[in-house]
């Protein structure tokens, strides 16, 4: 089976492809285009979780079923793919995740997917309805972080960047240790969930979540890292999405 990458943004989606040589196959879907690389497809879905969402949504459904494939529950797995990744540049919480550094997600948590309320913002469990995390196969994790060089640990998706200190350090006091802030890894894990495909994050720090300064992001350097940190994790990414028991680990 397959590897699914999801991307925001073309930039990132090319960052990826880098790191196979740069040639791919272009595979044409309905609004979107596959980059496919050996056994790597890779999407650009657009910015935020709803996007992202929908085109990996989208990108499961429209693959062929691979006959007798199952998923981590033992379901039919829709389409051939055995992973899915939501990967791209993300603002950190430094000093832990300097620029540059790479972050790979223990916990993908939907930060402001709630209420706000009087007495504090509340998430949507709290409300008794819905789920606001992920959770990627703990051993996947380990061995991504292991080939990349990356920290690993919790990382938000936020449908507004944080701008300001007083909303960085909100974010922290609700989710201690918190590494990094995104835009899409819930929206895509939310797809590949009803799919039954396990679902990973990676993220290259580009900036420091808090005061927006755009003088102050690396974006260059973290899609360079983006690019170095599939080079040396696709083997670990292709080989485990061969084989579904150790998905359960």
């Amino acid at each position: 089976m397959r590897v699914l990458v999801v991307t925001a943004v073309p930039v990132e989606r090319d960052a990826v492809t880098r790191a196979f040589g740069g040639a791919s196959e272009s595979v044409a879907l309905p609004g979107a285009e596959l980059h496919r690389c050996g056994a790597f497809d890779v999407l650009a879905g657009g910015a935020g979780p709803a996007a992202a969402a929908a085109a990996t949504a989208f990108a499961l459904a429209s693959a062929p079923r691979s006959p007798g494939a199952a998923g981590t529950s033992g379901a039919p797995v829709s389409g051939p793919y055995g992973l899915v990744v939501s990967a791209g540049i993300g603002g950190a919480f430094t000093p832990l995740t300097p620029l540059g550094s790479l972050v790979v997600a223990s916990d993908i948590v939907a930060a402001d997917l709630g209420a706000d309320t009087p007495d504090g913002f509340l998430p949507v469990t709290a409300l008794g309805f819905g789920r606001d995390r992920f959770a990627p196969p703990p051993a996947l994790v380990r061995e991504v972080a292991a080939a990349a060089g990356a920290a690993a640990g919790p990382v938000l998706t936020v449908s507004t960047v944080t701008g300001t200190a007083e909303r960085a350090a909100g974010l922290l006091a609700a989710h201690p240790g918190a590494l990094a802030e995104a835009m899409e890894g819930f929206g895509v894990a939310e797809a590949a969930a009803r799919t039954d495909v396990p679902v990973l994050e990676l993220r290259a720090v580009s900036n420091a979540v808090g005061p927006r300064d755009r003088d102050a992001w690396r974006i260059g350097d973290a899609l360079a890292a983006l690019t170095d940190a599939f080079g040396k994790s696709a083997p670990v990414l292709e080989g485990w999405n061969r084989h579904d028991d150790r998905h359960r680990s």
